[in-house]
């Protein structure tokens, strides 16, 4: 069961870095942390890793406050790593779709957006740790008991569109360039990644991590 989720956990980070690339691509808009990121990168104008890392670390100081059991080894390889594979990945896709067409803009966003759900899931599902980003909805739901994690999340999720939103025109951003970090495609995540991520927990990853033993679920 440990290298069972072991891989699980390795291949959810994988794949939502991956996802993040696949997003940029499509070009409307990240997700909704990305969008945070991206919002602050405007303001101090640093390697994009770098800066999805340092806003890693402040989360992580908030998960290390409010709950620990969601520190674990996929924290810290999603900390140092997740922000370099997005940024491999976009730099990749972009050598094979220099200026890709909308029809392959929706695909990409459509193939982003469903398997970071499923990234997220199934690592999160692992429980070696989560994202310190993921900790916060995880920490407002299962620890406060402040309501469902889908509805929680989203409520998450908008606040960093909005706080992303905010710091991309502090940093001198022109509004009519706010669609580049903050487009259809953030606002459609920040309402449907909680449901999408609930929705695969209860058919993808719960079951792949158990088996048939309804009993260990």
């Amino acid at each position: 069961m440990k290298v069972k989720r072991s891989l699980m956990s390795a291949a959810g980070v994988l794949i939502v870095g991956v996802s993040v690339g696949v997003f940029k691509l499509a070009s409307f808009g990240v997700d909704p942390f990305q969008s945070l990121v991206s919002g602050a990168n405007q303001v101090i104008p640093v390697h994009y890793g770098t800066m999805f890392l340092l806003f890693s670390a402040v989360l992580l100081v908030f998960t290390i406050l409010f709950d620990r059991h969601y520190i674990g080894v996929t924290t810290f390889v999603s900390l140092f790593l997740l922000g370099y594979v997005a940024e491999f990945t976009h730099e990749f896709l972009l050598g094979l779709f220099p200026d890709a067409s909308m029809a392959v803009r929706v695909i990409a966003f459509l193939f982003g957006f469903t398997i970071l759900c499923l990234g997220s899931s199934v690592y999160i599902t692992a429980d070696l740790g989560v994202s310190s980003y993921d900790s916060v909805a995880l920490i407002m739901t299962n620890t406060w008991k402040w309501g469902q994690f889908k509805y929680i999340r989203i409520c998450t999720d908008l606040t960093c569109v909005v706080c992303g939103c905010l710091l991309f025109l502090l940093g001198g951003g022109a509004l009519r360039d706010v669609p580049s970090i903050i487009g259809v495609g953030t606002i459609a995540t920040a309402f449907c990644m909680g449901p999408l991520i609930d929705f695969f927990n209860r058919t993808v990853a719960v079951p792949l991590l158990h088996g048939s033993n309804p009993a260990a679920q």
